[in-house]
């Protein structure tokens, strides 16, 4: 019996997966762990009958761009474990597993997992999967950092390989401060502050992890107002996706978080929101994509071929004729579980802010992969390293040149993005989007974080 050829078997199962990816459009896709093997033969014959050789070549090379299947060109691994919060910019990884596109790129096994919290995230990532945890993750974009510092836990080596989003997340603030008006202007709530102070009264706002960029988003709106933080009122952490119900239940004041739970809050006429952050710092990044830096050391062509799918998820994500299949596939059961309405609208640009403003096709609405969304610029990392040393949660003589030379794989996400087949006007040419301006007229120059410091009257250096 003449054994079979392994290249031509290589070609029949990539281009059984990208009849996978077909099929999606009819129907939902049964993962290869659901069935028996005597049911994957089955279906691997019924499509070689249907398709013949020539089908599954062309099926094959659609699947793997750029010659996935030469000898030795293909991902070290074809899966991995991949987490995430029920928050829409996670969208990317969850389109990438739903549309099959880490298949495409050779990444058949790919799991995307839902995480209770920030905290459980990091945990996870500690743990790794062979430790029954995840090896990368939908995460704040600090994280990375404080897991590669060990200012968190156990020191974990990370790799950003790309930004998921820019914009998208909010202030929201409860209905007994409709009164004051605040908006951009934090500082309309003081009087309030003062008088429920002086009455004895707790003040407590929430953010969902300390030194993440909704605590920094939250800070900094605050300190714009010249009310602080740590000595005006109680920052505690909440989980994303229970901000509502603490809201309901009077947990406190004020959160930040991202969509959908900000639209929720208003939609549930508990709350409104004051301001979405791309008001704060237009098209101010967000979100990162990491693995665990001994993953990626191990698999780098893998690591390669899962960016790349990220990236094509966040093209197809940006598309506005994708809008109404993204957020049905997104807000359904099997992953956030909320109205379609509740992602619709602000992904779409339109906010009703809850307190009778509102604003149609916003500029600051997220994006995933417009306005150089996807690339992990270099000059936002620092920014947010600096940030967290402005709040003492970093060492002020860090040396964060060296940490962002660590962390940072832009050269990762350009190797993706060639892979993606992204044009070329689209890839940044530099590591830097030069200096950034904020609502509040302040501006930070990358080339002298220390000036940007010395201008901001309320921090802890």
């Amino acid at each position: 019996m003449t054994p079979p050829d392994q290249p031509m078997m290589a070609v029949v199962e990539a281009a059984f997966f990208m009849s996978k990816i077909l099929i999606f459009r009819e129907g939902p896709i049964m993962d290869n762990n659901e069935k028996g093997d005597e049911t994957k033969a089955m279906e691997r014959r019924r499509f070689l009958k249907l398709g013949g050789t020539a089908a599954v070549l062309s099926a094959a090379h659609a699947a793997f761009p750029g010659g996935a299947f030469a000898q030795g060109a293909g991902p070290e691994v074809k899966g991995a474990k991949l987490g995430y919060i029920a928050l829409t910019d996670a969208s990317p990884l969850i389109i990438a597993k739903e549309l099959g596109l880490f298949a495409k790129y050779g990444m058949p096994n790919v799991e995307v997992l839902k995480q209770a919290s920030w905290a459980a995230t990091r945990d996870n990532i500690v743990l790794g999967a062979g430790g029954g945890g995840i090896d990368g993750a939908h995460i704040l974009t600090p994280m990375p950092y404080f897991l590669t510092l060990g200012t968190i836990g156990k020191t974990t080596p990370m790799s950003i390989l790309a930004r998921l989003n820019v914009n998208g997340q909010a202030i929201s603030v409860e209905k007994e401060y409709l009164q004051a008006k605040a908006d951009l202007n934090a500082g309309k709530m003081k009087g309030i502050i003062a008088k429920r102070r002086a009455a004895g009264n707790k003040i407590t706002m929430a953010m969902t992890f300390p030194g993440g960029t909704h605590d920094l988003w939250i800070r900094y709106w605050l300190a714009a107002g010249g009310i602080d933080p740590d000595k005006d009122l109680e920052l505690i952490t909440i989980p994303p996706p229970q901000m509502v119900a603490n809201m309901k239940a009077n947990t406190m004041e004020a959160f930040c978080v991202g969509e959908p739970w900000n639209d929720q809050l208003v939609a549930q006429g508990i709350g409104y929101t004051a301001v979405s952050t791309g008001q704060m710092w237009m098209n101010h990044p967000e979100k990162s994509f990491a693995m665990r830096s001994d993953w990626v050391a191990a698999n780098p062509k893998a690591a390669v071929a899962i960016t790349a799918a990220v990236i094509e998820a966040q093209r197809w994500c940006d598309n506005p004729a994708n809008l109404a299949k993204l957020c049905q596939i997104v807000g359904g059961r099997d992953w956030f579980k909320v109205p379609v309405t509740d992602i619709q609208d602000r992904l779409a640009g339109n906010f009703n802010m809850g307190d009778g403003r509102s604003f149609k096709n916003a500029a600051f609405k997220m994006k995933f992969f417009a306005a150089n969304a996807s690339f992990p610029y270099k000059s936002h990392e620092l920014w947010f390293l600096t940030e967290n040393q402005r709040w003492g949660k970093l060492p002020a003589g860090l040396n964060t040149k060296s940490v962002i030379a660590k962390v940072n794989r832009s050269d990762i996400w350009r190797k993706a993005a060639a892979l993606a087949k992204v044009p070329a006007a689209q890839i940044p040419k530099g590591e830097s989007r030069g200096v950034e301006k904020f609502f509040d007229g302040k501006v930070f120059d990358p080339g002298n974080p220390a000036a940007y410091l010395k201008s901001l009257a309320i921090k802890r250096v």
